[in-house]
């Protein structure tokens, strides 16, 4: 008869394998962003830049990304600096006109319209770019990521301001958007073909 403790033992020492296995196998070329990040921080956190701080900053990178499950952020290796620039100037200048219309429901004679939770589908299965654009639609006043299903690409936004179908659609469609100029500065060529 099996131990079932020496079963379960087994079972989460096969999944701690899988998981150093997985670590193993990313590149360093995926891992040099997050590790260049980390060592960022470390610096920010100590509030200057010495040698010292960038050796230690990198050992605590090291042992971060070694001792803890980071599941890997896999970039579609396509990167384009122009429509980068476009995503950037519609994200500042949708940042400016949604502050003054939030500005203006929250003085308004008639008071703050009714808001809405919406369920939005993305195309793409990239974590990075779903990360991007929930945080694009959260930055913008007016409108915050609730939810995220990673599995199924789904985000859940709350809006204000949205009193009608037509709003609703809108709203979607804006979140959309934020998706498909991502995808063409930084996603797949297979993602930006769905969604050209």
């Amino acid at each position: 008869m099996t131990d079932p403790v020496a079963a379960r033992g087994a079972a989460d020492m096969t999944e701690a394998d899988a998981r150093a296995a997985e670590r193993a196998r990313v590149p360093l070329k995926q891992k040099a962003p997050l590790l260049l990040a980390l060592v960022l921080l470390w610096m920010m956190l100590w509030g200057s830049v010495t040698p010292l701080t960038v050796l230690t900053g990198l050992v605590v990178a090291l042992i971060v990304t070694q001792a803890l499950y980071l599941p890997p952020v896999v970039l579609s290796g396509r990167f384009n600096a122009w429509w980068m620039l476009v995503f950037l100037a519609r994200f500042l200048g949708d940042l400016v006109v949604a502050s003054f219309e939030v500005a203006w429901l929250a003085v308004r004679p008639r008071g703050v319209p009714r808001s809405a939770v919406i369920r939005v589908d993305l195309t793409t299965r990239s974590d990075f770019v779903l990360t991007g654009t929930a945080l694009a639609v959260s930055l913008v006043p007016g409108s915050v990521v609730l939810e995220v299903d990673r599995p199924n690409s789904v985000l859940y936004v709350h809006a204000l301001g949205v009193d009608s179908a037509e709003r609703v659609e809108r709203t979607r469609a804006h979140v959309l958007d934020y998706e498909r100029r991502l995808l063409r500065a930084i996603g797949s060529r297979e993602e930006w073909e769905a969604v050209r």
